[in-house]
């Protein structure tokens, strides 16, 4: 497992009801998600507009300054990557300890670095009728 890839679930991805269904999710643990998405969504979106303003605006008519441009490039596509490993860490301490090892074992199956975390597991919330 040592230089396999990280197991990410894709927070805000493509595949929200595959992750819904495979783990089972309840609802506070589906409105979490959603919440911590959506934060996603922006956090990249904002980092995107700051890739295309590198991207209009950097110097490229030097090596260095094509260097320098990758640089800042990969530090910026690596603050994308960071960003959806929380999000996808967030959820994973939601889970249940059922849920987490589901996670495990197809991380396993995989061959895919799995991300630590203590499951806390969340409950739906209980709305009393009166």
């Amino acid at each position: 497992m040592a230089n396999a890839q990280e197991c990410t679930l894709d927070i805000g991805g493509k595949n929200t009801e595959t992750l819904i269904k495979v783990f089972q999710l309840n609802d506070t643990q589906i409105a979490q998600m959603e919440t911590w998405s959506a934060e996603l969504t922006i956090q990249n979106k904002e980092t995107e507009d700051a890739i295309q303003k590198l991207f209009d605006s950097h110097p490229q008519s030097s090596h260095e300054e094509l260097l320098t441009l990758a640089n800042k490039y990969k530090a910026l596509q690596q603050k994308i990557v960071d960003a959806s490993w929380e999000a996808d860490k967030k959820l994973l301490t939601v889970f249940n300890d059922k849920q987490y090892e589901r996670y495990l074992q197809l991380c396993m199956e995989a061959v895919r670095r799995p991300i630590k975390v203590v499951p806390t597991g969340v409950r739906d919330s209980i709305v009393d009728p009166e």
